[in-house]
């Protein structure tokens, strides 16, 4: 335990600089690493490091997985999001510069694509989040400063839902019947994803495609459609 206590705090170090404080990840590499003596058998031959490293770094995404997530993800779209991460930093600190998500892909192979690594990105992103009580100024010690909390108005939501329903409406025929259900199901019935995906037969992962995609080709349309009404209103002034 003492020889290793280094490699251990070294693995946890790796993993830092999240939402979960470094003291948290080196207990739990430190458990992990008891039971990793305890697992081991020195008659197989191998390096104890060739078993302690995975078990130790696996413990700590576990981890990260089951109590790091400020909004839940599935478990599988979580082990992406940390491996797009971790190979984001590596290509990082190769090239001296942020890394595309086609570089990312080509670098994890094993069939991953632009998307997923897209979708991964996004998904990360749900391991951080902000308090609203927390101050908005330099200083997070400084109690004077307004929360995001004080900046919220009183405003009727419903003025600027009704707008977007309208807007919505105007573009949605430009959508095939597909991506028109997805739509539907996911804005106007609030069903999630993955409730989306076993009423349709499709993965969450490949509706969270199609819903981004459909969104996209919604807002080229809503796009199209303003330049045209822009366009009249220049040859009704002239």
């Amino acid at each position: 335990m003492e020889r290793f206590l280094p490699l251990a705090r070294s693995l946890a170090r790796r993993y830092s600089g999240g939402s979960e404080p470094l003291e948290d990840l080196e207990q739990v590499a430190y458990l992990a690493l008891v039971r990793a003596v305890d697992g081991f058998d020195p008659a197989r031959g191998t390096a104890f490091t060739s078993y302690a490293v995975p078990s130790i770094a696996g413990a700590i995404k576990r981890h990260f997985r089951d109590n790091g997530w400020s909004v839940r993800v599935p478990r599988d779209l979580q082990e992406l999001a940390l491996r797009v991460e971790r190979i984001s930093d590596e290509l990082q600190a190769e090239t001296g510069h942020a890394p595309t998500a086609a570089g990312i892909a080509n670098r994890a192979g094993g069939g991953l694509g632009v998307e997923d690594v897209l979708e991964a990105r996004e998904a990360f992103r749900a391991l951080h989040s902000d308090s609203l009580d927390r101050p908005r100024g330099a200083r997070d010690d400084d109690d004077d400063a307004a929360s995001l909390l004080d900046t919220l108005g009183d405003a009727d939501l419903e003025i600027g839902r009704a707008h977007d329903r309208a807007a919505l409406g105007a573009v949605l025929d430009t959508l095939d019947e597909r991506d028109r259900t997805i739509i539907h199901l996911y804005y106007q019935e609030e069903l999630t994803q993955a409730e989306i995906g076993r009423r349709l037969g499709y993965s969450q992962m490949h509706v969270s495609r199609l819903l981004r995609q459909a969104v996209e080709r919604l807002r080229l349309s809503a796009w199209e459609q303003e330049e045209k009404v822009l366009e009249l209103m220049a040859a009704d002034a002239a």
